[in-house]
């Protein structure tokens, strides 16, 4: 089955671009915008529409396939590629790769997928956006070119796990951590409720004690409103470096602290992401390691999970090699070509480190659906249910591709 035809087309993410350096520099809120002027190069505004390229295959038998093209919400800062704007991409894709696309044989994945993953356009790789889109489409044009489901396509080209079952999803709150918790539990969702925890003295607490009384209210809130007591949840906090900076980055004190968020979450299995941030990949492997061995002296059974500064492939088996956490996040978009999702899991599960195919809110629900494929053919220990912020439409998007791609597994088991 070959491409005859790349057609693109403008859409909208599940939720906004947004300009990092300068909300940390103190851009106030007004309503649901910020007000002051943009620093980041591309920006017009701090808080701007999330842009998305559609780019979709016609194949020769008329089938078209289709990925989404996606940057995370904090895009242009920490290292990542510059603000991605569908005008100004759509004629790169058109002009410069479409080209090189048109006539190739989709029978199998992997290897057209590396190829553009490492495309190199008048000097320069690919904007990680544009692998990521475009890798997708491939899976999918893949996936129709054999007649099975894309996580059956990576399942035969990297021989992952033959057993399948469904993974745990991840829910984001946003910051209304409180109704929206109440959406999580009431729907069923398996790991909660990110909580959006990134300011010291309104989150966090000077010593800790806000998120300490949130995370109270969240056990006696799962308590109240599950449906059973065999329905069983993991408590994952993304607090953003607050916990470093509230104690200054003293390993002692934060472990002390996180034994405390122990005993307060109780009897749940608690996750915190990113407890410290230190501005660079390399002090971020030392401090996570140092810490996580701190935890395991004192027996406090808190897992850390990797977020800050392990976006790529290579930071990613780096933070593994070095068992600074219990689980990775794998951002999902910041790996460009989606192949590399599939190794990075796969590398996870191999060094028994867990694996959380995550992503951002600022997705769309295709690349939510093939990230879901993905998820199910390697084995994550976690998925995040995306796009937006309001968990009803992520949760819906993932919990129903995972459904319908197992319900097509199990079919064809009988």
């Amino acid at each position: 089955m070959k491409i005859i035809d790349v057609v693109c087309s403008k859409g909208r993410t599940g939720f906004y671009f947004d300009d990092q350096r300068a909300i940390k520099q103190g851009a106030g809120h007004d309503g649901f915008t910020y007000v002051g002027d943009p620093v980041t190069e591309g920006f017009t505004k701090i808080r701007q529409a999330g842009e998305s390229i559609s780019v979709m295959f016609v194949l020769e038998d008329g089938q078209v396939a289709h990925g989404d093209c996606a940057a995370v919400q904090y895009s242009g800062a920490g290292g990542r590629d510059p603000l991605f704007l569908a005008d100004e991409f759509i004629p790169i894709i058109q002009q410069k790769i479409a080209p090189k696309l048109i006539g190739r044989e989709v029978s199998r994945f992997k290897e057209l997928a590396e190829e553009v993953d490492h495309m190199i356009i008048e000097g320069q790789r690919l904007h990680t956006a544009i692998r990521y889109g475009i890798t997708q489409a491939i899976l999918d044009a893949t996936s129709k070119a054999n007649k099975i489901t894309m996580a059956e396509v990576i399942r035969n080209e990297y021989d992952t796990t033959k057993e399948w079952k469904r993974i745990p999803i991840f829910t984001q709150s946003g910051d209304d951590r409180y109704n929206n918790v109440d959406k999580m539990i009431i729907k069923g969702a398996d790991v909660l409720p990110h909580a959006l925890i990134n300011h010291v003295e309104t989150k966090l607490g000077n010593n800790g004690e806000k998120l300490k009384e949130y995370v109270v209210w969240l056990k006696n809130r799962i308590q109240q409103l599950r449906a059973s007591e065999e329905d069983d949840f993991v408590l994952h906090i993304d607090v953003y470096g607050t916990i470093g900076i509230a104690f200054n980055n003293d390993t002692q004190k934060m472990t002390n602290y996180l034994g405390e968020l122990e005993k307060a979450a109780s009897p749940f299995k608690l996750r915190i992401e990113g407890p410290m941030d230190v501005e660079n990949r390399e002090g971020q492997v030392k401090a996570l390691k140092e810490l996580r061995m701190a935890l395991k002296e004192k027996n406090i059974k808190v897992e850390l999970v990797a977020d800050e500064w392990c976006n790529t492939w290579e930071d990613i088996k780096l933070f593994v090699d070095e068992e600074a956490a219990d689980m990775i996040q794998i951002k999902t978009p910041d790996l460009g070509g989606i192949n590399n999702i599939v190794e990075s899991i796969l590398y996870c599960k191999q060094k028994g480190i867990g694996a959380y195919s995550g992503g951002t809110c600022n997705e769309t629900d295709r690349s939510a659906q093939i990230c879901t494929n993905i998820a199910i053919a390697c084995g994550a220990d976690q998925c995040l249910a995306k796009p937006g912020m309001g968990v009803d439409e992520g949760f819906m998007i993932v919990y129903n591709e995972m459904n319908r791609v197992l319900a097509l597994a199990n079919r064809r088991k009988k």
